[in-house]
């Protein structure tokens, strides 16, 4: 039984690893040393295709633990003894899902002691950093894998030279559709697709592993979520917004959320770290695809551009937050390197100055005078300068850069 399972895996394994693959922006160093490999990411970002072709010309053994004959094994050994008889005794171990097996991290400190370079994938968030750090005796090398980058989903969508009209264009679609990989490589209908991958993320990330008897109240929340993704967002109002009796629950709900890469959250920006615990958080998805489970209006470019910036500088593993002005004037990103405020970014879906809103103008003048930072820029929809502004004796130089052209030339320092 657990050897037809096993088995089975095997062949999917050889399948993934003829498969057409989107080279993936992700750098994997130190592979002779004895370091853990730990690929985290929403499911079907793909972290193990990556791993997989990453890995497919040394000898190595797969096991995914996303099965529920496998969790039952009372004891693991026995699956690694059959790895052995099925790949021919590999030195390196391919473990997929390891969050689903209990003492995950046990298991995995064992067959490091046994000798194996150890490769593994997660999507939850709990295995990241501090339980990573805790749990695992051996060092470790963690690798964030999100959807696809735009860079990735011009890679995927085959195309060599293009044109900037063409690249807007492919720009606009990738708004719409999001960077799933499966969505675009395979063409899939991204809102059915979506709308069942994140009832299945719900259902076994999250029910199934907390014991969520409120399951309606969760995607409820999730739903509200998506429908306000950006605003500022406090535990009281998003107990308004849904049927949850208590804000305990709310921040619980949320943190499960979080933790299995649906959503993640930007806070407001303070020197004072008990008022930055304190404010207002902002929730972005962690895929712009996943809209689709909330209203379906036209879509609001401006919200949309911002949430695909957030998710850049979460990709490049920036220290990033929003800031309000001691005036109460907003500003989208503020990228902090160190103790240094590195650079102020508004989002604005314009196509020229005229349509720019002189909000966006006045909170970078005044934030650039609070936090003594002068490297200011609003990111565009296709509309592309450097100009200086006065604001009541403010003075600043903006840079107006296009979305595609940030994306694609990360402009972010």
């Amino acid at each position: 039984m657990l050897k037809d399972a096993l088995l089975l895996q095997k062949r999917e394994f050889e399948r993934k690893a003829k498969e057409f693959y989107v080279e993936r922006d992700l750098k994997i160093n130190e592979f002779d040393s004895d370091l853990i490999h730990v690929a985290i990411g929403p499911r079907r970002a793909g972290k193990s295709f990556f791993l997989i072709h990453f890995l497919k010309d040394r000898h190595i053994g797969y096991v995914n633990f996303d099965d529920e004959q496998l969790i039952k094994v009372k004891n693991f050994q026995e699956i690694i003894d059959l790895v052995n008889q099925l790949y021919n005794y590999p030195k390196i171990l391919l473990l997929d899902e390891v969050q689903n097996i209990p003492n995950w991290e046990l298991f995995i400190n064992r067959l490091q002691r046994q000798g194996y370079k150890l490769f593994i994938t997660g999507s939850n968030s709990k295995l990241l950093s501090k339980e990573l750090a805790t749990h695992l005796t051996g060092r470790y090398l963690q690798i964030n894998v999100l959807p696809f980058s735009f860079q990735e989903f011009l890679r995927a969508k085959n195309v060599m030279k293009l044109t900037t009209s063409e690249i807007k264009s492919l720009l606009m679609q990738y708004l719409e559709v999001g960077g799933f990989p499966e969505v675009i490589v395979k063409n899939l209908d991204p809102k059915e697709y979506l709308s069942l991958l994140v009832d299945s993320i719900i259902q076994k990330d999250i029910v199934q592993r907390y014991h969520v008897k409120f399951n309606v109240e969760l995607k409820e929340l999730f739903f509200v979520i998506v429908s306000n993704y950006g605003y500022s967002l406090s535990l009281s109002k998003l107990k308004r917004l849904t049927h949850i009796g208590s804000v305990h629950t709310i921040k619980k709900y949320l943190d499960y959320l979080e933790e299995a890469f649906l959503i993640f959250k930007v806070k407001s920006f303070s020197w004072k770290v008990r008022e930055q615990l304190s404010l207002p958080k902002k929730y972005y998805l962690i895929d712009i695809g996943l809209r689709t489970k909330g209203f379906s209006f036209s879509p609001n470019y401006g919200r949309l551009i911002e949430n695909l910036v957030a998710i850049e500088l979460k990709r490049k593993g920036l220290e990033f937050y929003y800031y309000k002005t001691k005036e109460g004037y907003e500003v989208d990103f503020l990228i902090k390197d160190g103790l240094k405020i590195k650079q102020l970014i508004q989002v604005s879906a314009i196509n020229n100055i005229n349509e720019l809103n002189k909000r966006e103008i006045r909170a970078l003048l005044y934030a650039k005078d609070e936090l003594r930072c002068d490297n200011l820029m609003i990111i565009t929809l296709d509309y592309e300068s450097e100009e200086e502004f006065h604001w009541f004796g403010k003075v600043g130089k903006i840079k107006f850069t296009p979305l595609w052209k940030w994306l694609l030339h990360n402009h972010h320092t």
